[in-house]
């Protein structure tokens, strides 16, 4: 009974936003006015049936009702709960029912409460996310249906991927899910001011906050999905540019330069052609993303296998999107005005070079990234990995980093680098500085040394727009600018640093010897079995002394799953100050030894602390930008009501 109450509330969503497409549409001609009431009902209410749909399926889940296909394909009953909760979306039909969701919920979000757009443009958003989300709610009834049952029913559902089993996939995709939703939003928003002529400052303070909000969620799963792979898989990586690593980075690029030009367009009412473009091209990555790892066309632990003919519908909606955003475009870009003008030494143009940047790096990626799936469909298989994407990124990365130290310090308009050049002293004293301290220390590699030079350099830089002011008075945007530029920095050295200096060792030892990797010294105590929940496994008990210190114990398992029967390698990790010491159990050697894959990693916790603090200063950026808006709106009912009352 609950499949079938979530199936009907889908229908029902998608056959609202059918309505709230159409009367968008009629509402926007000349004898539609009567359909402008029912646009903003249809998109709230739609967002609360697919929410309906979504509770529904995650019921069936924590009941185990094997009946359902889904359930039966991925939840057997010893699950423990929060996997089975989080089973709903850790597959293909579950994780896009949760994408129309949140873009129903957000749907209904804008119509609620954006008041700041004309009401034909609002209009006209609306009837874009409709038709966003009637694309996704006919594939998911069509051609990936959640609810749908199976007979006969089987006695034990079957498991979901160990590697999935994991705190991380609880968090992991719903965050990144509202970063590509955020994004679709934003989408509809450029969608709705082209159709309706409406480029401008309150056009873009509008989009701002999604733009933000979607970028702060796609920082956060980027950097909660690295750290999964670098924990759970035990390879001692957090970066390999697997395809559907990319896939999520690749919007997050689009998504940083539309949020720095929407900030010049709300506020200088300039790039207004750059913003309306990353906007269609920010949810296009977002749509390349799902392809790819919906289609069935890559073979990933992040991805679902599924029947091609998915795949092929999703291919049609991309090209239809895509397709007919760029065409919209295409035919309106005449009709969107230049805006105002600015120096090349100015803010503007600072944001303009760093964006130059950011879509030269998307490029490179999206190229690396489908270039091995164009060959192949020519019968040549290739590999395109780390030896093409490092240094091709950086060519792009390096000069950006640097134009973000300069960049904030700039004003607006008009300004000269003779005004900055003695602020800029002190980072380019540092940065020559680490430079040289980084050759001596890691002679030959090129990119780490760039890394561990630029990054304090870049750290310094990124607090200097604070001098000189009283901090109780400096606005939340401007801390979060200084928070995230920061961030940067740390993220960068973290990456660096690990780069530069990480130590690995690969050993075979009995039970009572010790071996060491950097500075550490690691012995084996014992061998042990443990049980969890579902799975079983061999622990071992790793005794570590940090440069002769008192021991600490780690604890690193190979474990075996039943439901699926798989083997995996739980890593454990000791964190000091100045890096962590990444431990993995292997396979029982000859003559009683056990192998051990050691790995000591200077700095590496950075990585992620940087990825935390870039979204905590768009978290800080957001409110103050909330909080700027709502009083805008307040004055400006205020001046309403007074007017209103003088009138009388």
């Amino acid at each position: 009974m609950i499949a079938e109450l979530g199936l009907a509330t889908l229908w029902l969503a998608a056959a609202l936003a059918l309505l709230q497409l159409i009367a968008g549409a009629l509402a926007l001609t000349a004898r539609g006015t009567g359909f402008v009431g029912v646009v903003r009902p249809s998109a709230v209410v739609q967002g609360g049936l697919a929410l309906l749909s979504f509770l529904a399926l995650i019921m069936v889940f924590v009941q185990t009702d094997l009946s359902v296909k889904l359930v039966a394909a991925n939840s057997p009953s010893a699950k423990p709960l929060m996997y089975k909760i989080a089973g709903a979306w850790a597959n293909h039909e579950g994780s896009m029912l949760l994408w129309v969701t949140v873009m129903g919920l957000a749907g209904g979000f804008v119509a609620l409460v954006e008041k700041r757009l004309p009401e034909r443009t609002m209009l006209a958003t609306l009837a874009g996310q409709a038709f966003v989300s009637l694309g996704f709610y006919a594939f998911l009834l069509f051609a990936s249906n959640p609810f749908e049952r199976l007979n006969p029913v089987p006695v034990e559902g079957q498991g979901l991927n160990p590697l999935l089993q994991d705190p991380g996939l609880a968090f992991h995709p719903p965050t990144l899910y509202l970063g590509y939703v955020g994004l679709s939003i934003a989408f509809s928003f450029a969608i709705g001011a082209l159709v309706t002529r409406e480029v401008g400052p309150a056009f873009a303070r509008a989009m701002r906050p999604w733009v933000l909000g979607a970028w702060i969620f796609l920082t956060l799963g980027i950097t909660a999905g690295s750290y999964w792979a670098y924990y759970e898989l035990g390879w001692g990586g957090w970066w390999f540019w697997d395809p559907v690593e990319n896939a999520s980075l690749m919007p997050w690029l689009a998504a940083t330069a539309l949020l720095h030009s929407c900030s010049v367009l709300a506020a200088r009412n300039a790039l207004r052609a750059w913003t309306v473009m990353l906007g269609v091209v920010a949810f296009s990555m977002s749509m390349v993303g799902t392809f790819l790892v919906r289609s069935g066309i890559l073979t990933s632990v992040h991805a679902f296998a599924v029947d091609p003919q998915r795949g092929t519908f999703i291919l049609a909606l991309l090209a239809i999107y895509i397709g007919g955003a760029l065409t919209l475009f295409a035919l309106r870009a005449g009709t969107v005005t230049e805006g105002e003008r600015f120096a090349v030494t100015s803010r503007e143009s600072a944001r303009v070079a760093n964006n130059v940047m950011l879509t030269g790096s998307l490029g490179i990626i999206l190229l690396g990234t489908l270039y091995p799936l164009f060959t192949e469909a020519f019968g040549e298989k290739v590999s395109v990995g780390p030896p093409y994407f490092n240094p091709m990124t950086a060519i792009f990365v390096v000069p950006m980093l640097a134009v973000l130290a300069i960049g904030p310090l700039l004003r607006w308009r008009r300004d000269s680098f003779g005004r900055v050049r003695a602020i800029l002293l002190i980072p380019a004293a540092l940065l020559v500085i680490c430079g040289v301290i980084a050759v001596v220390l890691a002679p030959g590699k090129v990119l780490p040394i760039i890394g561990l030079a630029l990054a304090p350099a870049l750290a310094v830089a990124s607090i200097l727009p604070l001098r000189g002011r009283d901090l109780r008075r400096v606005k939340l945007p401007v801390w979060g600018m200084v928070m995230a530029h920061f961030g940067v920095a740390v993220s960068l050295f973290g990456m660096a640093s690990d780069s530069a200096f990480t130590t690995e060792r690969l050993v075979a030892v009995r039970v009572g010897e010790t071996t060491e990797v950097g500075p550490w010294q690691i012995r084996l105590a014992r061998i042990e079995p443990v049980a969890g929940p579902n799975w079983t496994a061999l622990e071992a008990v790793l005794e570590a002394r940090y440069k002769g210190a008192a021991p600490v114990f780690t604890h690193p398992q190979s474990r075996t799953f039943w439901a699926p029967v798989q083997n995996t390698a739980e890593s454990a990790l000791l964190t000091r100050w100045n890096g962590q010491l990444y431990t993995v159990l292997g396979e029982q050697a000859a003559g009683d030894r056990w192998q051990l894959r050691l790995w000591w990693k200077p700095f590496v916790p950075m990585i992620w602390l940087g990825g935390v603090l870039i979204a905590l200063g768009g978290l800080l950026a957001l409110l103050g930008r909330v909080a700027s808006d709502v009083k805008r709106l307040v004055a400006r009912d205020k001046i309403a009501y007074r007017r209103e009352r003088q009138g009388r």
